[in-house]
């Protein structure tokens, strides 16, 4: 017998074998990898760009203007599918690709698949040194690529065309593992990028891929609802697992069958409408008095879907010392944090198994009374907060007005600085799945390219719906570029530059703790002799995007009136103040490191203040 074979370049053989890969979402068969983002260079221009040419029609290729946010993008289109399909990102040999190392670590941080196809140097070490090569003088082999290494579930670098045979599907398995999703890096050197070899035909096989269901442990599930069947004072942590699980429909149907409340992370923050009567708010750092109250008074904790990150847990202050956890997770190393009950499975099959187990078994009424009572509460602090007309302009105006005014179906997108605590605590979830708080790297920069890589994956199933971005205005001089790029592309944003003068809500923290405001706000920098605010509307309009500013939130309301009604980016500029209107209410307490010693008596008496809280935290059990 002789194998079929077909002579390609690696670069043209890893784009066929993408081409070739499938998945069915929703009964319908799609391209597992939805295309990618490129800048070209040296490093990948003349194989990786030929092969991708030929592949124009069937990947997509979208022209990035900074590899850092074309990692962004492709992170928040992977957030949109729920992990079910992928783009990649390829850059050129040296600061190309190492432009695209905070957004690995981003990807990693929040367990998001993104292919990394990165030019190296050549294999050969024939023209050695090259351009943007590092020499170490000790390792021949150690370059900028290996950097990549800690921010990658997968990492390989190509040293001879065969080699891809194994490791283009085990990156693809990686991509798409429940337990260890993450980013995958190839490294692709520029000699072995063109060299041709003789792939068998069946490597590129059209293949439709399934996302695996791991059951949980019978044992692990029996475990558990013996200690739930305990419970008097029990509640749900419900973390964004929940919804890459797509398990929303399980984790409600639990709820309501047992009467547990329930309380969102950051990453699920729309794990449950706003209306439902078990869904007491968000937890923690940035969370709600409501979520808060209960967490600190629960028996038995039920964490569905959450690596119970310190902006959940308070630096695990949130819980009482008592409390018993149990850790539902795809992931073994996040069900058994702080000596967790784990159940490592599947959120919607341990949801369902757990359920089954459970029959019979109701909280207290008492308990979930004064979990809804908490709620009702938390709400009438919510509704003034975004109230405005007598108080100076804040994001929580910001985001009360445009609440109001959205579909249902918009999706909003924020991350870094005051945003995601703003948003997480005051937005009032009106259809599931549809907030992207990036919180897990909180990465400036991610607001308007993750807006940009989230109207791309949205405009292919829901293109008459908008994707909204809260931008603050240090976070819009950090990364600003892909407002040209949605333009260009025709896929529209809708973006609301909130200007506070700076860093603002790194100002307050300095200031809390008592040290005195240096730095952050313009206002407060020694160096800047002169500090003037950046015309927003003009830069954003500059690079073809509709822009205007209002002065207050009523005419916010109108400017996003317009932009709704429009078919092109809108951006919309407002001040807001950078001392008043901050959400108060809602804080867990959070562990930061402050000044043992110091001669500032506002310092140290920040620092006792700061300590006085530690005695409630769990020491890991």
């Amino acid at each position: 017998m002789t194998e079929d074979t077909i002579r390609l370049t690696t670069a043209q053989a890893i784009i066929r074998y993408l081409a070739n890969q499938f998945i069915e979402i929703d009964g319908k068969e799609m391209r597992l990898c939805g295309g990618g983002f490129g800048i070209f260079g040296h490093g990948n221009v003349t194989c990786l760009g030929e092969a991708l040419y030929d592949a124009r029609a069937e990947l997509p290729l979208y022209r990035g203007q900074n590899e850092q946010s074309m990692g962004f993008a492709a992170a928040a289109y992977a957030k949109q599918w729920l992990r079910q399909r992928f783009m990649f990102c390829t850059a050129s040999a040296g600061p190309g690709t190492a432009n695209l190392l905070t957004s690995a670590a981003l990807a990693h941080a929040n367990r998001l698949p993104m292919l990394m196809l990165c030019g190296d140097i050549f294999i050969t070490r024939l023209p050695d040194p090259v351009l943007q090569q590092l020499e170490h003088y000790g390792d021949p082999t150690l370059g900028v690529n290996d950097a990549f290494k800690p921010v990658s579930r997968f990492w390989d670098r190509i040293t001879h065309p065969a080699q891809i045979i194994q490791s283009l599907p085990a990156a693809l398995a990686t991509l798409f593992d429940p337990a260890d999703c993450g980013p995958a890096f190839l490294g692709l050197p520029q000699d072995v990028q063109g060299w041709a070899y003789d792939y068998p035909e069946a490597l590129f096989a059209r293949k439709v891929h399934r996302i695996r269901r791991q059951t949980p442990d019978r044992a692990e599930i029996a475990d558990a609802a013996a200690l739930l069947r305990d419970a008097r004072r029990p509640v749900i942590i419900a973390g964004g697992g929940v919804q890459y699980s797509r398990a929303t429909t399980e984790l409600a149907a639990f709820a309501e069958a047992h009467q547990i409340p329930v309380i969102e992370t950051i990453a699920g923050r729309a794990n449950l409408l706003n209306d439902h009567p078990l869904n007491i708010g968000p937890v923690g750092v940035t969370g709600s008095d409501s979520a808060n109250a209960i967490a600190e008074k629960a028996d038995v904790i039920l964490a569905v879907g959450t690596r119970m990150q310190d902006f959940t847990t308070g630096s695990w202050t949130a819980f009482d010392k008592s409390a018993r956890i149990v850790a539902l997770n795809a992931a073994r190393h996040d069900a058994a944090k702080h000596l967790s009950m784990p159940i490592v499975g599947d959120a919607k099959l341990g949801l369902e198994a757990l359920g089954a187990a459970l029959d019979g078994y109701s909280a207290p009424a008492e308990w979930t009374t004064f979990a809804q009572v908490q709620r009702k509460i938390w709400d009438a602090y919510v509704a003034g907060n975004v109230a405005h007309g007598n108080r100076p302009n804040s994001y929580a105006q910001a985001i009360g007005v445009v609440n109001a005014l959205c579909d249902s179906r918009d999706r909003v997108v924020t991350a870094a600085g005051g945003l995601p605590a703003e948003v997480t605590a005051n937005w009032r979830t009106l259809s599931l799945g549809t907030v992207d708080v990036e919180f897990g790297f909180s990465c400036m920069g991610y607001e308007i390219a993750g807006g940009w890589g989230a109207r791309i994956a949205q405009s292919e199933r829901e293109p008459d719906k908008d994707t909204i971005v809260f931008v603050g205005d240090g976070a819009y001089l950090l990364m600003n570029s892909d407002i040209y790029s949605s333009v260009l592309s025709n896929k529209k944003l809708i973006i609301l530059v909130l200007d506070n003068g700076g860093f603002a809500v790194i100002n307050k923290l300095q200031t809390n703790t008592g040290n005195e405001s240096f730095n952050n706000l313009l206002a407060d920098c020694p160096t800047i002799d002169e500090p003037f605010a950046v015309d927003f509307e003009a830069h954003a309009a500059s690079m073809g995007a509709i822009s205007e500013t209002v002065s207050n939130p009523a005419e916010l309301g109108e400017a996003f009136k317009r932009a709704k009604a429009g078919t092109k980016t809108h951006v919309i500029v407002m001040k807001v103040d950078a001392y008043e209107g901050w959400t108060t209410q809602g804080h867990t307490w959070w562990e930061v490191g402050t000044p043992h010693v110091t001669d500032n008596p506002k310092v140290r008496a920040a620092h006792a203040d700061q300590e006085a809280t530690r005695v409630k935290q769990r020491k890991g059990v």
